[in-house]
């Protein structure tokens, strides 16, 4: 027993070294000719060595943490030091809930180590999982270890299913086929008793393909076999059922899980660019005004001292409490996502930017799964003179009934034979069409026990209560569903046979001699099967309308009727097949098998040889299925259309279903016109398709993905500039590059704010991408809450918060700045010790912070009314106007409140430290109150809590305040009008505007 998996050829500890092909020969790890990574998980930031200097660089590698820093450290030279050490180096260590700097490095160190700790026990958990040393084996339900070729399994039919969720964000199962040749060994154990070997091709990120052989050396004759990904087993993807055997290939960092994680990264959003922004220009005020301050003094003795000096006096104009409010408020605004009971499920990854889904102008959904349910619905079958709904399917079951009932003999004389010739025409071609569609496919029935019936006996019997099919697409399940509602019922199901019952209940045998998978590259899937009645060999296909009209006879009817289902919001298939004789099966099986052992080009030379069947088919059928929208995704999308966020839809589909599901969505209205933008190829024609669709106003634009990419390989600029005029895109055929690319084109060419929902924007990544996303929904119908209530408050909290924390700095410096300009320029600090700790802190730390509680509307108005959501797009909550009255209002009150103390204090010095830090305290209070549009019982208790905190420390606070001058009513009233002074006229300006000139949401409101 092993517990990392150090087994087979993939033992060692080396690094990635060159990827190299590599021969694995089984039980004999000694022949191994490279060293491998070793198969452990490692998902720590740092170790034990570099965790220190790792967050300490982390923490002041930003200019602003950095600069605090300097300016803490500065307070070891005499000749700089303005006060007590730990008025700056308290502030400095605490950047959390304190909000002192030295306190928050501790706090910081000692998160990082906590998730350090957590993150190791996690790996060391999944790093111990145990597995047979004998050859990797894994279990029903089970994650695979390692990637893997898959050799030999329990299961009776020879095969197994995966769930890929983790690999590729898939929930359906994965058909994988064992090696045949290990498959046919007695037992297990055998496999260390041949003599044998896998060629695997290097390692790469692509999980969708494989190139391997499998040789058997001790056979007679040898054995080769070619090896493709349908029998590998890549690491984390789950074993539906059985045990299975298999042989590592890849491990560690080889792994092709593990090659498409990419590093995450921190965002940062629009807002906080903007607030970056804002403190820079403060940061220049600073500068300006600490240079003024010593140009007044006309630079007398040391000068360049006396700026620095002024740099650390006026140091609060660039609050460092700013990022820390904005950090802790985001993780508020993420608690109250994650807990709203409205949304349920919701998830937020990214508790760095939920105030960016305030301010979304572009939103990219997929189709499938994300507007749609993912759950297919067997709607229509069309033979091309006779088309069947869900109200004539009692028609098809007739027909296939009398098919197996009846014997075949010659129609009896009539007066009108050639009804009865068409009617048996009929007959037979719907038979062999939904006989086709039961053969067509990659579905096994699984039997289960349902307490009455064991799985033995369900299995052996067929039992109908007892069956549920597997298969890699909930399409397939459809069709065969469909075909057992009709008559015709998959029972039986192994990696070489099938068996069909008859609606008689007559057991049909087929022995499957080739699959061809469907693949997103050839949008197609076939079979050849031989009838175990009559021998006969039938090679079936079924595949998308595109590709399949150029393989099946012609005709004159499959493009318009494809065309006609896919307006009806059905996803079609084209079935065919052609007969052939044991002479053709066996030329085109040395060929195949010819093809698929070579090494080099092996997909090419397999298509070929594939293709050279793939000619003049017998077209059989049309089949249409349906994808059902999910619930409330009609109303969801009219309340951001409302809000002034442009959706596009980015679909694999073809374009008459995407057009037909964007109006059934609602996405296109019903009075808007829709352009269709036609088929280019070249740079001529895009361009007068372009120019077709600029004179075209209000008007959706739908477009496919091979036009899409001849436009933005010429046109970029042009293309993109007239698609974010439209008022709905849909893109169809569009490949997951594609989709990437126009995300990044709609942020880059527009500045905008884009939220791509459903599709990952990083091909390949899969459910890892999704783990990894910013916001994670259950429903579509979710989105509308997330951004209209969730989204807009996160915003305007931020923004109402950052100003205030810039507000309640800069009204301590102009203080600052009075006091120096009246004592002659002197460098002198107003504050001393715990009077400037305080201020920012326990003094109005909570009232400040109760912003975040703060609301305009109740949740149920702003979902009403998603107008609301349009304002916010223009960045009005926090601009530079916004700023500007900000620190007019600073100011203003810090102005009024020194020159006010001044001008009232009568003999010592100390009386202005307490009338105007007592009169600053009130006016902060007063300006929290007059900010708050909505009261919350806890903003309430932080202002009587901050208010008390500081009446309660007066007592201690003897060095800087006269404790005997605060309790006269001389320093009461003084302190009374001065504040009145300092916040009345903004309440009446406060006003005076709601009475004349009223928000959009005060209507609302009233």
């Amino acid at each position: 027993i092993c517990s990392t998996l150090a087994c087979c050829p993939v033992s060692g500890c080396c690094g990635m070294g060159d990827l190299r092909p590599r021969t694995v020969w089984l039980g004999h790890p000694e022949k191994r000719d490279q060293r491998y990574p070793r198969n452990v998980i490692n998902n720590q930031k740092y170790n034990f060595f570099t965790f220190l200097p790792g967050v300490l660089y982390n923490q002041f590698k930003y200019f602003f943490n950095l600069y605090f820093l300097l300016l803490a450290c500065s307070q070891f030279v005499d000749e700089l030091r303005l006060g007590a050490l730990y008025t700056y180096w308290v502030p400095l260590v605490g950047k959390s809930l304190l909000k002192n700097k030295l306190v928050v490095l501790f706090i910081t160190i000692g998160r990082e180590a906590v998730e350090e700790i957590r993150c190791s026990i996690r790996d060391k958990e999944v790093n111990s999982h145990i597995y047979s040393k004998l050859l990797p084996r894994g279990k029903s339900n089970q994650r695979v270890p390692a990637d893997m070729i898959f050799l030999r399994t329990t299961e009776r039919n020879g095969s197994c299913f995966l769930r890929t969720d983790q690999l590729d964000g898939e929930t359906d199962w994965k058909l994988r086929l064992p090696v045949a040749c290990t498959q046919r060994l007695p037992t297990a154990a055998d496999l260390l008793q041949i003599r044998s070997y896998v060629y695997a091709e290097e390692p790469n990120i692509d999980i969708h393909t494989f190139n391997g052989t499998f040789t058997r050396e001790d056979g007679d004759p040898p054995v080769n076999e070619s090896l493709s990904i349908e029998n590998t087993l890549w690491a984390s993807t789950v074993i539906a059922s059985g045990s299975i055997v298999g042989v590592v290939i890849y491990t560690g960092k080889e792994l092709r899980g593990v090659m498409n994680t990419s590093n995450p990264k921190n965002k940062m959003g629009l807002f906080d660019l903007e607030v970056n922004c804002l403190t820079k220009i403060l940061f220049g005020a600073l500068v300006v005004v600490s240079l003024v301050m010593v140009a007044l003094q006309h630079f007398a003795g040391r000068w360049y001292l006396q700026i620095f000096r002024f740099l650390l006096l006026f140091s609060n104009i660039v609050p460092i409490s700013l990022r820390v409010n904005l950090d802790l408020g985001k993780m508020v605004f993420s608690w109250m996502i994650n807990r709203d009971s409205k949304i349920p499920g919701t998830v937020v990854r990214a508790s760095t930017i939920p105030e960016e889904l305030g301010r979304i102008s572009y939103l990219l959904t997929d189709k499938t799964g994300t507007l749609t349910q993912n759950e297919m619905v067997f709607r229509r079958l069309h033979l091309g003179t006779v088309a069947y709904g869900m109200d004539s399917m009692d028609e098809v079951q007739s027909h296939v009934f009398s098919a197996y009932t009846q014997p075949p003999h010659d129609p009896p004389l009539s007066r009108a034979p050639a009804a009865t010739k068409v009617r048996k025409t009929i007959s037979s071609r719907v038979h062999e069409a939904v006989k086709a569609i039961a053969l067509v496919h990659n579905v096994t029935p699984v039997y289960e026990a349902n307490g009455v019936t064991d799985q033995a006996e369900a299995e052996q019997h067929y039992e109908d209560t007892c069956r549920v099919y597997q298969a890699a697409s909930p399409d397939e399940v459809s069709l065969v569903q469909w075909t057992e509602s009709v008559g015709l019922t998959l029972v039986g199901r192994d990696q070489s046979s099938m068996q069909l019952r008859t609606p008689s209940g007559q057991i049909l045998n087929f022995t499957i001699l080739q699959i061809f998978p469907f693949t997103y590259e050839s949008k197609r899937m076939g079979i050849i099967v031989r009838d175990e009645s009559t021998g006969e060999i039938t090679f079936y296909m079924k595949g998308a309308d595109a590709v399949m009209a150029g393989i099946v006879q012609y005709n004159d009817w499959l493009e318009e009727e494809c065309g006609n289902m896919a307006r009806e919001g059905l996803r079609v298939l084209v079935v065919s097949k052609k007969s052939l004789t044991e002479e053709q099966y066996q030329d085109f099986e040395a060929r195949y098998v010819q093809a698929k052992l070579s090494v080099h080009d092996r997909s090419l030379k397999v298509a070929t040889v594939i293709e050279s069947l793939e000619m003049e088919m017998e077209l059989l059928c049309l089949t249409g299925v349906e994808d059902q929208l999910q619930t409330d995704v009609r109303p969801t999308l009219e309340i951001l259309r409302n809000a002034g966020i442009k959706v596009w839809m980015l679909t694999g589909d073809k374009m008459e279903t995407a057009t037909c599901t964007a109006k059934n969505a609602h996405l296109v209205t019903r009075n808007q016109d829709i352009h269709i933008f036609r088929a280019v190829t070249t740079r001529g024609e895009a361009h007068l398709e372009l120019n077709s669709f600029r004179r075209k106003h209000d008007c959706a634009l739908v477009i496919s993905g091979d036009s899409l990419e001849v436009c933005l390989k010429y046109y970029e600029y042009e293309f993109m500039e007239l698609a974010c005029q439209s008022p709905a895109v849909v893109c169809c055929r569009c490949a997951p590059t594609q989709k990437a690319q126009i995300v990044r084109l709609l942020q880059e060419r527009t500045g905008k704010l884009t939220c791509a929902v459903g599709e990952s924007p990083r091909p390949h990544e899969g459910k890892q991408a999704s783990l990894a996303a910013d916001f994670s929904v259950t429903q579509f119908k979710h989105l509308g809450r997330l951004l209209m209530v969730h989204g807009r408050n996160s915003y305007k909290r931020s923004a109402a918060l950052s100003q205030f924390v810039i507000h309640r700095s800069l009204c301590i410096s102009t203080m600052q700045a009075v006091f120096s300009s009246v004592f002659y320029f002197a460098s002198v600090p107003l504050y001393q010790g715990f009077l400037i700790v305080g201020y920012s802190t326990i003094y109005t730390m909570f009232p400040v912070f109760s912003l975040v509680l703060d609301k305009d509307v109740k949740s149920e108005v702003a979902m009403l009314y998603p107008e609301l959501y349009k304002d916010l797009l223009k960045g009005r909550p926090l601009s530079f106007k916004t700023f500007l009255i900000w620190v007019l209002i600073s100011i203003y009150q810090g102005s009024i409140i020194m020159y006010g103390a001044m001008l009232l204090f009568e003999s010592e010095f100390v009386h202005i430290v307490a009338i105007s830090f007592t009169s600053l305290i009130l006016t902060e209070l007063l300006m929290v109150a007059l900010t708050v549009q909505t009261w919350h019982w806890l903003m309430m208790v932080a202002e009587l809590l901050s208010l008390s905190c500081y009446v309660a420390s007066l007592v201690f606070l003897h060095d800087y305040i006269d404790v005997y001058f605060i309790a006269t009513v001389s320093f009461l009233w003084k302190v009374t009008v001065i504040t009145l002074v300092s916040c009345l006229p903004l309440y009446i300006l406060k006003y005076l505007r709601r009475r004349f000139s009223p928000p959009s949401y005060s209507k609302l409101t009233s």
